[in-house]
């Protein structure tokens, strides 16, 4: 792989930049932008890391915001609203493995070095069209490697996310990571134990998202020791963990489905990555009702079970149930048969009118009318519900 002539660098990216410049400061495009697009990857997202200090981006743009000025980015908006971040030159000069104290007035040279991985740190001038290449990130594109930048222990305990970043990188783009980078992340695994929950569910679940195949992303997971950290309720590796690796591949592009396909107990996990309420939730059902499936060609058995499963039909049915059990859930939505107490033609005002104590009774009385109108739905009205009352 070589270098293009140029990169096709968007109007508005390419207009800060020659503001920047116009006003002394040096300005390069870096970033993800750069890696994808020699990869031949669609992706207009160009981050720009300048001389300029945060007070003087703030300056010379009238629509900005401070999104992470503690260490050197400013959202630069454009006419459309569109922000674009850009960074000042910036160098770590303490660290915790979670956050970093950083240092601004330094060179490009500087700012490249502190980067996680060779392939993320090229970075290209949009204006004059020059390349800097410092650790011969073009050559692990080519070699599909994935590198750290310098001594990768070092690397990792500045930041332990990193190592979650690499695997990501692995799975999406297939590519191999250098012996020395995973000896680090494996020595270094003890360390995300550090991390907040909501970094590693979101570098867990963009993992998932962007992989070349989801296998392959857990696969390096349980290999790095990430799995045994963050997600002890994995299933066991064995044939059954097989079986489901294979699966996933299958699966819909769905984080919380292919994360609760995989764990023995889904909301424990779910409740650990500290997600919402609603993927906890689903979560939960499938792992009530992933091996409680009905006979299809019972009707009655298939109108209990969805009244109970609600609106995680659509998950159990993603990951098993068979067309049989799809066409016949189908026909009944399609019939749009009375599944829940609200379906019912009678309400709970009207059983107190036909004699029924006001309080738990009545409830307890729609349940059981609601369990004969499951068993045959013709027996939902009005008439036939108040003569069972």
């Amino acid at each position: 792989m070589t270098f293009p002539a140029s990169l096709p660098i968007p109007p508005e990216v390419l207009k800060i930049a020659k503001k920047l410049e116009d006003a002394g400061f040096e300005t390069w495009c870096v970033g993800g932008a750069i890696r994808d697009n020699l990869l031949g990857l669609e992706n207009r997202d160009f981050d720009l890391t300048t001389a300029a200090p945060p007070p003087e981006v703030q300056r010379l743009f009238k629509r900005t915001v401070p999104v992470g000025i503690a260490h050197g980015t400013v959202a630069v908006l454009d006419a459309t609203n569109q922000p674009h971040e850009v960074t000042t030159f910036r160098k770590d000069i303490e660290t915790d493995g979670r956050h970093a104290v950083v240092e601004f007035g330094v060179s490009l040279m500087d700012d490249l070095a502190r980067r996680d991985f060779t392939i993320n740190a090229i970075a290209y001038h949009p204006i004059r069209h020059e390349w800097r290449d410092p650790f011969q990130g073009e050559q692990d594109l080519a070699k599909k490697l994935i590198r750290s930048v310098g001594d990768p222990n070092w690397r990792f305990q500045e930041d332990y996310l990193r190592i979650l970043r690499g695997l990501r990188f692995s799975a999406r783009f297939d590519f191999r990571i250098h012996s020395r980078t995973l000896e680090a992340a494996k020595a270094n695994a003890q360390g995300l134990a550090q991390l907040s929950a909501e970094r590693v569910r979101d570098e867990w679940f963009k993992g998932l998202l962007s992989a070349a195949r989801p296998s392959k992303l857990v696969a390096l997971w349980r290999d790095v020791g990430a799995t045994r950290i963050w997600l002890p309720e994995m299933r066991d590796a064995g044939s059954g963990m097989r079986d489901a690796l294979k699966a996933i591949d299958k699966l819909p592009r769905d984080p919380v489905l292919i994360t609760a396909f995989l764990a023995k107990d889904p909301a424990s996990l779910l409740i650990r990555l500290k997600c919402s309420t609603r993927d906890i939730e689903r979560g939960r059902a499938i792992g009530q009702w992933r091996d409680h499936y009905p006979d299809a060609k019972d009707l009655p058995a298939v109108r209990r079970w969805l009244s109970k499963v609600g609106e995680h039909v659509g998950d159990l049915l993603t990951i098993e149930g068979g067309p049989k059990l799809r066409a016949t859930v189908a026909a009944i939505m399609q019939r749009q048969e009375p599944l829940q107490l609200k379906d019912l033609a009678i309400k709970g005002d009207e059983l107190i009118k036909a004699g029924v104590r006001p309080g738990p009774d009545v409830g307890e009385t729609l349940q059981r009318l609601l369990d004969e109108v499951l068993e045959d739905p013709a027996r939902n009205t009005r008439e036939y519900l108040l003569s069972r009352v």
